[in-house]
């Protein structure tokens, strides 16, 4: 093997009360795609903050190509060839294309900027990528997969050498990825190394040559990918089998039908007026039925959750609760008439991160915690939480801890608890493991299925098609603003529900559902 082009050795980082990292070695080698795991609080993104100079180590060294280095901050770490790509973008969208890539280092003389130049050498690089944009185009009129781009883009400007890319794939659609995974091809070809950071195992099979696992801040796992199964993978990330992870859902117990959407229509978005995003989308969940629905980006999913919540308009159709015509015209409706919303984006439309756990759970249950409906009692507050808490087993410092240092399971499961606080008819659940580990991952899974139990109708949007098939009874599939077919939990398969998805194929079995 060819000296490492990154050498971690030992390195240890300590907080208040918690080893983030203990001992931990790690090396990435010229042109290879390495992949980094872990769940939740494993210490990746600690090792990731110290890599880009963000921290510093309280013990062990860093060496590129055998010189050992410093990071004081993260323009020693950019001027070492080492660039970042975090999940949550960094751009500035009402920027340019060009103006992001090169921010901070625009060429010409100071305090003028080479515009003509600047435009040049970005189309230079974001032609290598296969984005045809012009770099004078804001980027907030781009997709998310643009964006990203975008983000590679300014790294290969910097003449980086390593490129560590942040759950690069959490909001792309399939062809997204595969367009992704073929530039990270072209990359590695041409001598890059990528640090590949996911919690979606099939991809790094697909597109990593080794792999280090982290647990409980410690190395516990190295290798070749071609070497391992994503089982073994699994268990070096959460300590036990696959198998342990959960068993046979048992059948649903349904009852009278708690939610029903009749040719609920919208026309126009922000992008275009006419565009038809919602056409007759008419569905129905039971009590204690857990309803999928799969499509690709673009299909119309979330439009359909939003709407139903009242966070958006709709031209036509109508909703119904037990049976009764509602009018649904905001969230506080919504939520008057027993719906609830958790959201695609947890971070930005769900949670206050700089609030406490507790005031991010009992938000929704002001009725249940406050005297003469006007002063918080902070005991019964305390008793919400500590309940939900216990309940969800969601795992955190204190209840006066910010959400924000929560990890991602856990930062769900508090949103979870927030709609159980108020006990909900129905329940719409937007990418419900977004981010999330394996391990959190199987226990929101199996909480999703005991609110089921307790009588509440829940719908599920996912992007992950076992996901769909793991925990619904029924799977309603969407394609461009419409509902195309139905497939009862049994006669689901991933290529029926893809066929349905992508070409519009009709389900071999319309309306097959699982009798209770």
């Amino acid at each position: 093997m060819s000296m490492p082009l990154l050498n971690m050795v030992g390195i240890t980082k300590c907080f208040p009360g918690v080893v983030a990292l203990d001992n931990v070695n790690f090396e990435v080698t010229p042109g290879e795609v390495h992949a980094l795991l872990g769940e939740n609080g494993a210490g990746k993104s600690s090792l990731l903050k110290i890599l880009s100079g963000a921290q510093q180590p309280d013990e062990g060294t860093i060496a590129l190509l055998g010189d050992n280095i410093v990071f004081a901050s993260p323009h020693d770490s950019q001027r070492s060839g080492i660039a970042t790509i975090y999940q949550e973008f960094t751009l500035s969208p009402n920027m340019t294309i060009a103006e992001n890539v090169f921010i901070g280092r625009e060429p010409g003389r100071w305090p003028f900027v080479n515009w003509s130049k600047m435009a040049a050498d970005t189309k230079a690089i974001t032609s290598q990528l296969g984005l045809h944009l012009q770099p004078m185009a804001l980027v907030r009129n781009l997709s998310v997969a643009e964006q990203q781009m975008v983000e590679i883009a300014r790294a290969l400007s910097m003449e980086a050498r390593l490129i560590v890319m942040d759950e690069p794939t959490a909001a792309l659609s399939s062809s997204e990825v595969d367009k992704l995974f073929g530039i990270i091809r072209n990359l590695k070809a041409r001598g890059f190394s990528i640090i590949f950071v996911t919690h979606r195992l099939e991809e790094v099979m697909q597109i990593c040559d080794r792999y280090t696992v982290l647990r409980d801040g410690r190395q516990v796992g190295a290798g070749t990918v071609a070497n391992t199964s994503v089982s073994e993978i699994i268990r070096l990330m959460v300590g036990r089998d696959v198998a342990s992870l959960g068993g046979p859902r048992a059948a649903a117990k349904m009852g009278e039908v708690a939610l029903r959407v009749d040719g609920l229509s919208r026309r126009g978005d922000a992008q275009d007026q006419n565009a038809i995003v919602l056409e007759n989308v008419s569905l129905e969940v039971r009590r204690g039925e857990i309803l999928g629905i799969a499509g690709l980006v673009g299909a119309g999913r979330t439009e359909t959750a939003r709407a139903i919540f009242g966070a958006d308009r709709f031209d036509s159709g109508r909703i119904l609760v037990d049976g009764k015509p509602v009018d649904i015209r905001s969230p506080r409706d919504a939520i008057r008439h027993g719906i609830g919303l958790v959201p695609e984006d947890r971070k930005q439309q769900a949670l206050f991160l700089s609030l406490a756990v507790r005031t991010n759970l009992s938000m929704t249950a002001q009725k249940q915690i406050t005297r003469w409906g006007w002063f918080i009692d902070e005991t019964a507050e305390r008793k919400l939480a500590g309940r939900y808490r216990d309940m969800l087993n969601i795992r955190m410092a204190s209840q006066d801890q910010a959400i924000a240092n929560l990890s991602g399971g856990n930062q769900q499961k508090v949103v979870l608890a927030r709609w159980l606080a108020l006990r909900p008819r129905v329940l719409i659940i937007d990418e419900p493991t977004r981010g999330i580990d394996i391990g959190a991952k199987v226990e929101v899974h199996n909480l999703l299925i005991d609110m089921a139990k307790d009588g509440i109708a829940i719908i599920v949007i996912s992007s992950e098609l076992p996901e769909v098939m793991a925990i619904s009874d029924r799977i309603v599939t969407m394609r461009e603003g419409k509902v195309i077919g139905e497939l009862g939990r049994d006669a689901a398969t991933q290529e029926s529900l893809m066929a349905m998805m992508t070409l519009g194929a009709k389900a071999p079995v319309a309306g097959q559902r699982r009798q209770a």
